[in-house]
């Protein structure tokens, strides 16, 4: 196993700008495809955020269905479950906003106009001012569900700004300031994640049916890991970089 196949040495980040801390949000929304991918992509962030004030909500694309090595799993089980280690997970994180479920199948996430809609209601609704999500732009990314949500991520910020978008939604449009893409094939924004690691990790582990898939051995290093070189590479103890796009 080379160093860079090692989780517990990951590849150094690579920054393609230097933009640092934005001003906590009121209000950030973050799309994941499955549940834990927030976590994942933002955990530390949100802790952050959340911790300062800021309403922190998340929408997860798909049902999570597919989430387990065991082919005789009860799928509507595995649905209810991971619903609730979503929801456990936001609030190991200090998160007060809403836990919003799409409820798409698992690994058959569409870009397609109805979830475009659906995506941009709930931006509507919500009101975001920072929206955090999938870079769809990453490449050489196998899982077609977190392009997809990627993809549903840009193209739902503008039609949710554009009134004459879905105007039969009855609701007001909204154009949020920021995005903030995170396994960003080209980061260029880093928020400082010190301090907020064992938050990040505690909402990974409240995702307990995904331990045999997702985490294994030495998962808390891995985690560890990926804070520290993106904190190498942008000056922090730890950190978590993103592509940030500010011309909505």
């Amino acid at each position: 196993m080379t160093a860079a196949q090692n989780p517990l040495t990951p590849e150094p980040v690579v920054m393609h700008g230097r933009s640092v801390n934005i001003e906590t949000p009121e209000r950030a929304l973050i799309i994941a495809a499955h549940p834990d991918d927030a976590e994942f992509g933002a955990g530390a962030t949100t802790a952050k955020w959340s911790k300062a004030g800021c309403e922190v909500s998340i929408m997860v694309c798909t049902d999570g269905s597919k989430g387990t090595w065991d082919p005789g799993a009860d799928e509507v089980e595995l649905i209810a479950t991971r619903q609730s280690e979503q929801r456990a997970a936001m609030d190991m994180l200090g998160a007060t906003g809403e836990v919003v479920f799409l409820g798409y199948t698992d690994g058959e996430l569409e870009s397609s106009l109805e979830a475009r809609a659906q995506v941009a209601l709930w931006i509507r609704r919500l009101r975001p001012t920072v929206v955090l999500g999938h870079d769809p732009w990453k490449r050489y990314r196998l899982h077609p569900d977190h392009r997809h949500a990627g993809l549903l991520i840009t193209e739902a910020v503008v039609a949710a700004r554009d009134p004459k978008f879905f105007p039969d939604q009855g609701v007001d449009h909204h154009r949020p300031e920021l995005m903030l893409l995170f396994e960003a094939d080209a980061p260029d924004h880093a928020e400082d994640a010190s301090g907020y690691l064992e938050a990040k990790y505690q909402a990974l582990l409240r995702h307990e049916s995904q331990y045999e898939t997702t985490m294994g051995i030495d998962f808390k290093a891995r985690v560890e890991a990926k804070l520290k070189a993106a904190g190498e590479a942008t000056g922090f103890k730890h950190a978590e970089v993103f592509k940030l796009i500010d011309d909505l």
